[in-house]
C-alpha cells in the first residue's frame, strides 16, 4: 500500500510539473506600459492587433482591414518540440471597394515558428510568412500580399494612445474577471499602395488601431458583439461596443469618447444602446446583419451607415467565424461626422470563443 501511495504521489507530481501554467488573468489596476505593451502577451489566452481605415485613391474611396490574432494553445504546451503549436497566429485582411460592391478578403493561419510566423514581445511585430504588421521608430507598416488584392501601407500616429475602460482595463461583463486589456490608436495617418483587380494605386487616408488581450471567453449567454470605432472630423475619437445574447439583447456595453485634444471619458453600460435600423441579408450564407444602426450615447443618437452593404467576411477556415466587418460613415447628434468601422459578430452562429 505504501509503495502504491508513493507511486501515486510521484505520478501526480510529474503530471503537475508537466501541466502548463494557467492563463494569465486580466486584473484591474494594472498599468499598461509602452512600448512593451505594444508587443505580444503570450501568457494570455487570446490577443489581436486590429487595423481598419478609410482610403482615398484616384478611382474613389476604399476601406481596409488587417487583423492579426495570437492564440495560446495550452493543450500543446507539454510537447517540448519547437514545432508544437503552443502559440497559433491567424490573420484576416479585407478590402472594401464600392465599385466592386463586394468585400475582397483573405485569411491565413499557422503555428508560431520564428522567424517566419510569430507575435513578438516588446513591440508590435506580428507576421505570417510575407504578411506582417510591424512597428518601428514609432510608426507602423503593414504588408499584405493577399489573394486578389495587396496592401502596402505606412501608418503614422498623430495622437496619444487612447486607453479603453479604466486605464486600459475594459470590462466585458458583470464579473470583474470578464475583461480585457485594451487600448486604441485613433487618427493614424495612412499612405501607401493598394493593388486590386490588377491595378496598383497610391492611396492616403486615416486609420484606427486596436490592440486587445484577454484570458476569458465570452460571458455565459453571449453569442457575439457589435463594435464601432470612429475617427471624428476635427480630431475626436469614439469607440462603442455591446455584448449580445441570442435574442439580440445587450448583456454588457461600453464606450469611450475623446474630444480633439482632450481627455478620454469612459461611459457606463447603461449609457450605451445599439438599435438596428436596416438589415442586409448575405446572398451567400443567408445571414442577416444590421448594417445600419443607431447608437445612443447618454441619450444622444449617432447614425451609422455602411460604405456598402456586402462586407461579410467568411473566416471559418481560420477562426471558425463568419462576421460582417464594414467601413462606415457616422453622423453625430450635433452635426459631427466621422469615418470608421462597424463589426458585427455572432449573427450566423455563436462565436466559438
Amino acid at each position: 500500500m505504501r509503495r502504491l501511495l508513493a507511486i501515486a504521489v510521484v505520478a501526480t507530481a510529474a503530471l503537475a510539473a508537466a501541466a502548463p501554467p494557467p492563463f494569465e488573468p486580466v486584473v484591474p489596476g494594472a498599468t499598461l506600459r509602452f512600448p512593451q505593451d505594444f508587443g505580444a502577451h503570450p501568457a494570455h489566452r487570446v490577443e489581436w492587433w486590429y487595423v481598419t481605415g478609410h482610403l482615398e485613391s484616384r478611382e474613389g474611396p476604399l476601406g481596409f482591414q488587417v487583423t492579426f490574432f495570437r492564440w495560446r494553445n495550452r493543450d500543446a504546451e507539454a510537447n517540448p518540440s519547437r514545432f508544437s503549436p503552443g502559440q497559433i497566429v491567424f490573420a484576416h485582411a479585407a478590402l472594401s471597394d464600392p465599385r466592386k460592391g463586394r468585400l475582397a478578403h483573405d485569411q491565413r493561419i499557422a503555428r508560431a515558428l520564428a522567424p517566419l510566423v510569430e507575435a513578438r514581445t516588446g513591440d508590435t511585430d506580428v507576421r505570417i510568412d510575407d504578411w506582417s504588421l510591424v512597428r518601428e521608430s514609432g510608426s507602423y507598416r503593414t504588408r499584405i500580399p493577399a489573394e486578389g488584392f495587396a496592401l502596402d501601407l505606412a501608418l503614422v500616429p498623430t495622437q496619444p494612445v487612447m486607453l479603453q475602460g479604466d486605464r486600459g482595463f475594459s470590462r466585458k461583463g458583470a464579473k470583474p474577471s470578464a475583461a480585457s486589456h485594451y487600448y486604441s490608436e485613433p487618427h493614424l495617418r495612412v499612405a501607401g499602395r493598394v493593388t486590386s483587380q490588377g491595378r496598383t494605386a497610391d492611396v492616403t487616408g486615416i486609420a484606427w488601431l486596436d490592440h486587445e488581450w484577454s484570458s476569458e471567453l465570452l460571458v455565459e449567454g453571449a453569442v457575439g458583439w457589435d463594435w464601432l470605432g470612429v475617427n471624428l472630423e476635427g480630431g475626436g475619437a469614439l469607440m462603442a461596443f455591446r455584448i449580445r445574447d441570442a435574442s439580440g439583447a445587450s448583456l454588457w456595453a461600453g464606450a469611450t469618447i475623446r474630444p480633439a485634444g482632450g481627455e478620454a471619458r469612459a461611459l457606463a453600460p447603461e449609457a450605451v444602446r445599439f438599435t438596428p435600423r436596416r438589415t442586409w441579408k448575405s446572398p451567400r450564407t443567408g445571414t442577416p446583419y444590421p448594417v445600419e444602426m443607431e447608437l445612443s450615447i447618454e441619450g444622444k443618437g449617432w447614425r451609422i451607415e455602411p460604405l456598402m452593404d456586402d462586407q461579410e467576411l467568411d473566416a471559418r477556415a481560420t477562426t471558425g467565424t463568419l462576421y460582417w466587418e464594414g467601413a462606415a460613415r457616422v453622423t453625430g447628434p450635433d452635426g459631427e461626422t466621422g469615418r470608421g468601422y462597424l463589426e458585427l459578430t455572432g449573427y450566423a452562429e455563436k462565436l466559438p470563443f
